[in-house]
C-alpha cells in the first residue's frame, strides 16, 4: 500500500478499501449479497477474537494471577500505577487507569493510577527537547517512587520509549509489568521487566483486542486479592 494520504476525490477505490472490504470489488453484487458478506466477515472477525482471548488466557493463566497479586500487593503498600503504550495502546493505557480510579466491580475502591500519555505539553515538550524515546522515562523519574507499578504496552513487545519507561522504573524500584504481541519481542527479552504477559498472534487489531482481556482480568485479580486480604484498599464488607 502507498504511505501517500488517502485522497478520495483522485481514488474512489483505493487499495485501503480494496484490502478491507473485498467484497465491495468482487463484482456487481446486489445489496443483500454485498450486506450477507458484511455480516460473514464480522461473525468471522468475532470468532477471531474469541479465540485469541482464550488461548492467551490459557497460556498466561499462572502468570496473570501472579502478576495481579504482585500489584495487589503493591497497591496495599499505598503503590501507584503509571501506565503507557504508544497509538492505540495509548488508549488501552488509558483505559487500564480509568477502571481503577473509576471501578466497575461492586465495593471496590479506587485505585491510584496515572496514565503517563494524558499530559500532551510534558509528552510533546519531552518529545521535542530531549528526544521521543524519553517521554515515558522522563515521567517516571519526576513521579514514580520505589514500591509504585510501571505498566507498558506495546503490540510488538519493541517500542523504544515503552521499553525505557520500564528500564527507567526498574531502576527505581517499581513493579514492571509488560503486555505484548507477537513473541514478546525485547519485552520479554528484558530484565528490567518483571512479568510480561504475551498475546502470541501477528495481527495487530486482534493483539490489541486480546491485551484488553488482559488488563480486565488483572484488575479482577488484584480486587480479589485485596478482597480477600487484611491489607487496605480490600472491599467493604459494610
Amino acid at each position: 500500500m502507498s504511505d501517500q494520504p488517502y485522497d478520495p476525490a483522485a481514488d474512489s477505490a483505493s487499495d485501503y478499501d480494496r484490502l478491507f472490504y473485498p467484497f465491495l470489488f468482487a463484482g456487481q453484487s446486489s445489496a443483500d449479497e454485498v450486506l450477507a458478506q458484511v455480516r460473514h466477515s464480522t461473525i468471522e472477525k468475532c470468532r477471531e477474537v474469541i479465540a485469541l482471548r482464550r488461548a492467551t488466557l490459557a497460556r498466561q493463566c499462572d502468570r496473570i494471577v501472579e502478576a495481579g497479586v504482585a500489584m495487589a500487593h503493591a497497591f496495599a503498600a499505598s503503590a501507584t500505577l503509571f501506565a503507557f503504550g504508544n497509538g492505540g495502546s495509548t488508549t488501552d493505557a488509558q483505559d487500564l487507569v480509568a477502571d481503577l480510579l473509576d471501578p466497575l466491580l461492586p465495593g471496590a475502591r479506587p485505585l491510584p493510577a496515572v496514565a503517563l500519555t494524558n499530559d500532551i505539553a510534558v509528552v510533546t515538550a519531552v518529545g521535542n527537547d530531549v528526544g521521543f524515546d524519553n517521554v515515558f522515562a522522563r515521567q517516571v523519574i519526576a513521579l514514580a517512587r520505589s514500591g509504585d507499578i510501571a505498566f507498558g504496552i506495546s503490540t510488538s513487545g519493541e517500542s523504544s520509549n515503552v521499553l525505557a519507561g520500564l528500564e527507567q522504573a526498574k531502576k527505581q524500584g517499581l513493579l514492571t509489568i509488560g503486555l505484548a504481541g507477537y513473541d514478546g519481542g525485547a519485552m520479554v527479552r528484558s530484565a528490567a521487566v518483571d512479568f510480561t504477559l504475551i498475546t502470541a498472534s501477528d495481527y495487530v487489531p486482534r493483539i490489541q483486542e486480546a491485551q484488553a482481556t488482559v488488563y480486565h482480568a488483572l484488575i479482577a485479580v488484584v480486587y480479589a486479592v485485596l478482597a480477600d486480604a487484611d491489607v487496605p484498599g480490600r472491599r467493604s464488607t459494610s
